[in-house]
């Protein structure tokens, strides 16, 4: 295991500031790096110990808060600020900025998504399949627009401000995603994929992971018995193993 440090990270686009960290191996190569894209109401902190096994096997990692991306995000918005595509923005700026780092291997960018960040990293991926060498999906909440296009069927039905779990969601978040469908913006990605997926997920249904991975070229799907959305502590442990795995089979040497 080698050592690593932590630079706070700061990356500005459209107006607004986002805030992470890089974990950065010690060896003074340019090193593969993988973006860790929360879920709703997610923070930076959720992936350490993914971000933190990487780094002492000289993977780099990256870890940030979307903007509007939680009652606590240390980067810019409000929560209700916030959509499905102010979060693409985020993750684009952010592959847009690291590929320019001296210290990063350009051509081995990957993406780790979980739930909705999930959702997020699998659009990017479709729009960055050049730049991106490989994409990791935790239980990718695919199943969003399909959810609240049934709670709000019609523009007049969604309000100003809808709280879910605590967090307070603008107009925006749910105008952005009416008669929007998934499928449509995803699959074109024609490099490898990794999802990971619980079979007792009560919020993404498995069969969403399901046909994700029918529709890729070329994914692999990994069913998890007895998980939810949110895995135990082992299975959090094999989603690491199994990412840093992955990712050292697909480097581009």
């Amino acid at each position: 295991m080698s050592s690593y440090h932590k630079e706070m990270i700061k990356i500005k686009h459209h107006g607004r500031e986002i805030h992470g960290i890089f974990y950065m191996p010690n060896n003074k190569k340019k090193c593969p790096v993988v973006i860790f894209s929360h879920g709703f109401n997610g923070t930076y902190k959720d992936f350490a110990m993914n971000s933190d096994y990487l780094a002492q096997n000289e993977i780099g990692a990256i870890c940030f808060d979307f903007c509007g991306g939680s009652v606590n995000s240390k980067s810019d918005l409000k929560s209700y600020e916030m959509s499905i595509f102010t979060e693409k923005e985020d993750l684009c700026a952010i592959v847009e900025t690291i590929r320019k780092w001296e210290n990063v291997d350009a051509e081995n960018i990957f993406l780790f998504g979980g739930s909705q960040g999930g959702l997020v990293s699998a659009l990017v991926a479709d729009e960055y399949v050049e730049e991106i060498r490989g994409l990791l999906l935790l239980f990718p909440a695919l199943c969003i627009a399909d959810d609240w296009n049934k709670r709000f069927p019609t523009l007049e039905s969604i309000p100003d401000i809808h709280e879910v779990w605590g967090v307070r969601l603008g107009r925006i978040f749910f105008e952005s995603i009416h008669q929007y469908n998934v499928f449509d913006h995803i699959g074109k990605f024609d490099k490898n994929v990794f999802i990971f997926h619980g079979d007792e997920d009560d919020v993404v249904a498995l069969e969403y992971g399901e046909r994700a991975a029918r529709l890729y070229p070329y994914a692999r799907m990994e069913v998890f018995p007895g998980e939810g959305h949110g895995f135990s502590e082992a299975g959090n442990h094999r989603v690491i193993e199994l990412t840093y795995e992955f990712v050292r089979d697909n480097i581009n040497n």
